[in-house]
């Protein structure tokens, strides 16, 4: 056989230590659970983020637009939306025409 001679059994590291495995580090979120799970006085409190008033403003506008999309879309009937898409279909230039180059 060809394989009489290989060695069989785990690889073996030079200096003879053994391998230990890295510990993962906590990530900040398992640290804030951590903290909200634990009742102690010594645990820090967290602090809560508030939104500016033109954070909120922004929201709002953004929600009011959502809400007029969606209702503008549910006022088309399928008859409106076919022809809206066929005329978008129309207006588009065909990507996969040969272009023209050169006389005649």
């Amino acid at each position: 056989m060809d394989y009489e001679n290989v060695a069989g059994g785990t690889l073996k590291f030079k200096g003879g230590g053994s391998i230990s495995k890295k510990k993962k580090k906590k990530t900040d979120a398992s640290k804030v659970k951590a903290a909200l799970d634990s009742e102690s006085p010594t645990a820090k409190p967290v602090k809560l983020i508030e939104k500016t008033a033109a954070e909120l403003k922004f929201e709002e506008v953004q929600k009011k637009r959502q809400e007029e999309k969606v209702h503008k879309q549910a006022m088309k009937s399928h008859k409106e939306k076919v022809a809206e898409l066929n005329r978008k279909l129309e207006e588009m230039t065909e990507h996969y025409d040969i272009p023209k180059v050169g006389p005649g």
